[in-house]
């Protein structure tokens, strides 16, 4: 799937005061990272407390940034959960005619075994009409799915497409690039080894700071995909500090706290999520400051 290639974000969703969803601040947001170079878009990812968002909100956001990014960019849907039938029945129940693929993260909290976490994609795959990204992030979901399990995973399905590796491991991504079918696709979901996982055959990259900072996210992207490793590595650390930041006190309040300096949205979370403390706004604000965030 050559469109998850390069530079993909997750959405976050944006909140007026009273914690409802401000579409105004989640239309800019797309346009700011369309406009500034992003490959694809995740819609409804961890990233955009989709836990505490309602069925109707859910679809809110759906019908939003379908209407605002109107065809211009591929765009992927976050259904996930630790419920099998109950992931399984979401996406018979969505619509997923404007979607190019189905992000889902490994179930969480029951802490599968990897025959369990086999069995449950198995499931998902042969009821989707849509090509998978499986999600591994297992300091969310409290269990890894092993590179031997993804490769069964891709080799038995031909619409389990890729896998959004998240687990901080890059001698583990460099496991599933060497056993995984050529065509399937590791993208990176940690941002401080996206150009690492890169440069060691990874496809690119579901980003939160990428949505903060799209141009030069993707630039390093870019650069990596063509092995231009001295450009891209001085993107790379020009932008370390800032993906520490934003990590510091938790997703996605710090990239929040980003959008709130940009201009783009204001920094509410709900709970049990809280905004960044005043410390932590101080040194996002004055990094902020000093980089020019437009191409």
């Amino acid at each position: 799937m050559k469109e998850l290639i390069g530079t993909g974000v997750a959405l976050v969703t944006p909140f007026k005061e009273d914690l409802s969803i401000d579409i105004n601040a989640l239309k800019k947001i797309v346009n700011y990272n369309i406009d500034n170079g992003i490959d694809y878009l995740v819609v409804l990812g961890t990233t955009a407390e989709s836990a505490t968002l309602t069925k109707q909100e859910k679809e809110v956001v759906i019908k939003t940034v379908v209407s605002v990014n109107n065809g211009r960019l591929p765009l992927v849907l976050g259904i996930g959960g630790n419920d099998t039938n109950a992931v399984m029945n979401e996406i018979n129940n969505t619509d997923l005619t404007n979607f190019s693929a189905i992000l889902s993260v490994s179930p969480f909290y029951n802490k599968p075994t990897q025959e369990g976490i086999f069995q449950h994609f198995s499931a998902i795959s042969k009821i989707s009409s849509k090509p998978l990204i499986i999600y591994n992030v297992p300091g969310r979901t409290s269990s890894n799915i092993a590179p031997e399990t993804v490769n069964k995973l891709a080799r038995n399905f031909t619409n389990i497409v890729a896998i959004k590796e998240a687990a901080g491991d890059l001698v583990q991504a460099m496991k599933l690039i060497e056993i995984c079918p050529k065509e399937f696709l590791v993208i990176s979901g940690d941002d401080m080894i996206t150009l690492p996982m890169i440069l060691a055959g990874g496809s690119g990259v579901i980003s939160v700071i990428g949505e903060g900072f799209p141009y030069q996210f993707s630039q390093m992207v870019n650069f990596g995909l063509k092995k231009e490793v001295d450009k891209a590595f001085k993107i790379h650390y020009q932008l370390s500090p800032i993906i520490d930041y934003i990590f510091e006190e938790g997703n996605p309040a710090g990239i929040k706290a980003v959008f709130k300096k940009i201009g783009l949205c204001e920094e509410f979370v709900r709970l049990p999520l809280v905004s960044v403390t005043s410390q932590l706004r101080e040194k996002i604000e004055s990094f902020v400051s000093n980089l020019k965030i437009n191409r």
